[in-house]
């Protein structure tokens, strides 16, 4: 898969863009590389979408910026000539496909069909846009249609929302969602770019999910363990259950036999994605052990550990 493609997986959610004045790009941009999405789509429904793009592309270059709503080679063009890094379409159109190709550009092309998914195949795409998504029937419609295309991907758009996004995104099939509910028409007509930080920040944790999963406690010895294993269980009113080298006191305490990672023992924190949870959280600064890895039987990265300890505790991030 490309690499914009991938940085895609790894962001989860595509702001999708409709700018009016461009020089609301760069505030824009701000606001939501702050808010943790260092993505946009910027469509060409507007005048002022090519110079946006350049605005932003200038002034973060850090930021994967993108031409939506391409219905053009001559828009393409013009995107790319701007600073677009990707292009994507609200149909198949087969001229800025291939144009896109030739330029050796990353084209998400809109597919809310068999035929149109074919066409994407025979062009040697791997990626498509489902859009609009609710309208044509949401995930379900995406499992139906995903299933005799083994290795087709999907970046559903259109109705995506705080409360639907992660369905989406816990099929394997899909890659990311693009969406709007972020950065509302009002919030940009008030240049809110505070409101526009914060929904996009609250959109990004509820990608994530993060969850306390379990505290891990280190004990002396096995006969601690078992010992002061007890008297949790007895508080949550449940028995002790031993896996492996620890005792789980209920779902929430885990009794290490013998002093195990961290100084006084570990906290497991879940999360909906293990890979994008990494992403987004070296973005806030945090560092990882990349010798802790786990995989699950597909290959997904499946826990890790922080590279430091947080108050004494070493914390890993677990599937949810």
């Amino acid at each position: 898969m490309n690499r914009v493609l991938e940085e895609f997986s790894r962001i989860g959610i595509v702001p999708v863009i409709a700018l009016e004045c461009a020089a609301d790009a760069g505030p824009l941009a701000k606001a939501l590389m702050e808010g943790g999405l260092a993505c946009a789509e910027v469509t060409f429904r507007t005048d002022a979408a090519e110079e946006a793009i350049r605005i932003m592309a200038d002034q973060f270059p850090e930021m994967l910026v993108g031409a939506g709503t391409v219905l053009s080679t001559e828009q393409a063009k013009r995107a790319m000539d701007a600073g677009a890094r990707f292009i994507v379409s609200p149909g198949f159109n087969e001229k800025v496909v291939k144009y896109c190709l030739e330029q050796n550009i990353p084209v998400v092309p809109g597919c809310a069909n068999p035929s149109d998914i074919e066409r994407a195949i025979e062009l040697g795409l791997s990626v498509v846009k489902f859009f609009p998504a609710e309208a044509c029937g949401g995930l379900p419609a995406i499992k139906a249609i995903s299933a005799p295309y083994h290795k087709m991907k999907f970046m559903p758009t259109g109705g995506i929302n705080p409360g639907n996004i992660n369905s989406y995104l816990a099929f394997d099939k899909v890659i990311a969602c693009g969406g709007s509910f972020m950065v509302s028409p009002q919030m940009m007509r008030e240049k809110n770019w505070d409101g526009i930080r914060a929904l996009t920040r609250e959109a990004v944790d509820a990608m994530l999910g993060f969850t306390l999963r379990h505290i891990g406690i280190n004990c002396e010895t096995e006969a601690v363990a078992r010992e002061e294993g007890k008297k949790f269980a007895s508080l949550f009113g449940t028995d002790v259950n031993e896996r492996g080298g620890a005792l789980f006191a209920g779902p929430f305490v885990e009794m290490v036999k013998q002093n195990g990672r961290g100084t006084h023992g570990h906290i497991a924190v879940g999360v909906h994605s293990v890979e994008r949870g990494v992403y987004h959280l070296q973005r806030r600064g945090f560092q990882f052990d990349e010798k802790s890895r786990t995989l699950d039987a597909k290959g997904n990265l499946k826990s890790i550990y922080f590279s430091e300890e947080i108050a004494g505790f070493a914390v890993h991030l677990v599937q949810n």
